[in-house]
């Protein structure tokens, strides 16, 4: 795996920073979007109405991602041209990942790879990372206490 590229596409759930569907592939083929999609919407079951936002990368501009998304009955959001800041919760995900997780590590196969970056998401990211936009709890702790009725 050394020296092998690697694309990671992730769906964040704006509200608790948490990650709701990701996938990794060797190529950035639409597929590696629309399967973090689908898993994103497996997990989250949204109802109609809801809000998609991403930058203006083709994958999520081709037919089969916003067909997934119609399909979802969801409303299309994405960047307006030269502002990236528009995307601010995906870039902060990603360099968090790549500091905290990808720079440090030596993936010996693309398998191991994808078995260690989603360690990371659900062991790690998803379930201790402290934000500070949450309170300083990490999302699933935070989705934890809005179920609850603890968080308005």
């Amino acid at each position: 795996m050394p020296g092998e590229f690697c694309y990671l596409a992730a769906v964040l759930d704006a509200y608790s920073r948490r990650v709701v569907g990701w996938s990794l592939s060797r190529s950035l083929e639409a597929t590696v979007a629309v399967t973090a999609l689908e898993r994103a919407l497996a997990e989250r079951q949204p109802a109609p109405g809801w809000i998609h936002h991403s930058d203006r990368g083709v994958q999520y501009a081709c037919r089969d991602y916003v067909d997934c998304l119609q399909r979802a009955e969801a409303q299309i959001s994405m960047t307006a041209r030269g502002c990236p800041r528009e995307n601010a919760q995906a870039e902060s995900f990603f360099r968090t990942l790549k500091r905290e997780a990808v720079y440090l590590a030596d993936y010996g196969s693309f398998a191991e790879a994808d078995a260690e970056i989603g360690h990371f998401i659900n062991a790690i990211y998803n379930a201790k990372r402290l934000h500070s936009a949450l309170g300083y709890l990490p999302p699933n702790e935070f989705e934890e206490r809005f179920a609850a009725g603890v968080l308005h």
